[in-house]
């Protein structure tokens, strides 16, 4: 596929050429996160089977749903993009979960609970769909609106049908934004009725933990119980990218559009401390750019105009950096160890020759050794 690749783009077919490529970084993805050794067991998974028919249950006085189901056909294919020691957690989990039997010779348990917690916007749903999807199981995706209710004691029950329901099928339990079911019971500002809700998710998490998967999303991890803590066998935190990762993450979602190493390079360092749903925003405003104009120069440009529209999501040192002078900013950029720059990089992000890149950052050289 790779020679392939070079062959169309040397005929000039662009578009195979970058369909091949997205395919490519699809597969290269999927490579790394899965275990090296996987085979389905799903002897120890029981219950009967979801199909898109299945009725999921309701809240009585409400009728609004306790839960959705996906199906592994549904769920997006390609690894989320993580660091290399998430990577290597998450594929632990994958091949515990799906190599019951093996274990089970052994007298041993996979880690039937797992939580996840990180920023919104880091790929927690996301992983845990995925995983799923891996494992070739529904998930049953609890809704928040439907468990939780104003009438006395009805959140308590709603979380016994919702976990009923899920022990009876052979599916993954996902119980996003979890802390809203699960907070502090010593809590001041909650009443009396959130110690019942707890109470009755800690008895429920235990009754399935011999029977299914079950997994909890939280963006909030310091607003759980800790007693709902001791209930997760495997607790994943999901950190906000580094700068390899969101280079990464840029040239995951950059398809079909092709941009330089250096383009790649400068949305990774713009998007400090942003997580893998803003790079991918980032990414998306990138490829309007050159969708729109035609042209994949002047990338400071694209930058701007992002930082103008979503000021609160970007680091302020780098947001000042992208609105000072110039000559400060490619200082900035070729004494930046990550990015490498070369005054050619920096030409060809900024529109401009390299003999005026390194005018002016002796431009500024200069008036620093003078002040």
């Amino acid at each position: 596929m790779e020679r392939l690749q070079e062959a169309l783009k040397k005929d000039g077919d662009s578009k195979a050429a970058s369909a091949l490529a997205s395919l490519l970084t699809a597969a290269e993805r999927t490579t790394e996160v899965l275990p090296s050794r996987i085979t389905r067991s799903r002897a120890q998974i029981p219950g009967e089977i979801l199909t898109r028919n299945t009725q999921v249950p309701v809240d009585r006085e409400s009728a609004a749903p306790l839960a959705e189901i996906v199906f592994p056909p549904d769920i997006h294919p390609e690894a989320p993009v993580f660091n290399d020691s998430v990577t290597g957690a998450v594929a632990t989990i994958v091949e515990e979960w799906a190599n019951l039997d093996a274990l089970s010779e052994v007298g041993v348990l996979p880690s039937k609970t797992c939580l996840i917690y990180g920023a919104p916007g880091t790929g927690k749903t996301r992983l845990a769909l995925w995983i799923a999807a891996q494992l070739g199981l529904p998930v049953l995706v609890a809704r928040i609106d439907g468990l939780v209710s104003s009438f006395l004691g009805t959140t308590s029950r709603n979380i016994g049908n919702l976990f009923a329901f899920a022990n009876r099928y052979r599916c993954l339990l996902l119980l996003d934004e979890f802390d809203a079911v699960a907070k502090l019971r010593d809590d001041p500002q909650e009443v009396g009725e959130i110690k019942r809700v707890v109470n009755a998710l800690l008895q429920n998490l235990d009754s399935r933990r011999e029977i299914g998967l079950t997994i909890g999303i939280t963006n909030h991890p310091s607003l759980l119980d800790p007693a709902v803590w001791r209930r997760f066998d495997a607790q994943l935190e999901i950190p906000r990218p580094g700068f390899d990762v969101r280079v990464k993450i840029a040239k995951h979602f950059m398809p079909p559009v092709e941009a330089s190493e250096a383009h790649m390079r400068l949305i990774a360092w713009f998007s400090e401390g942003a997580t893998g749903a803003e790079i991918e925003a980032l990414t998306r405003a990138y490829k309007k750019h050159v969708a729109v104009r035609g042209i994949k120069q002047d990338l400071l440009s694209t930058l701007r105009q992002y930082a103008t529209l979503n000021s609160a999501r970007i680091d302020r040192t780098r947001r000042d950096l992208l609105f000072a002078d110039q000559g400060v900013l490619f200082k900035a950029l070729k004494s930046d160890d990550q990015l490498g720059f070369s005054h050619e990089d920096i030409g060809e992000i900024a529109g401009k020759d390299k003999s005026t890149v390194s005018r002016q950052i002796s431009k500024i050289m200069e008036e620093k050794a003078a002040e």
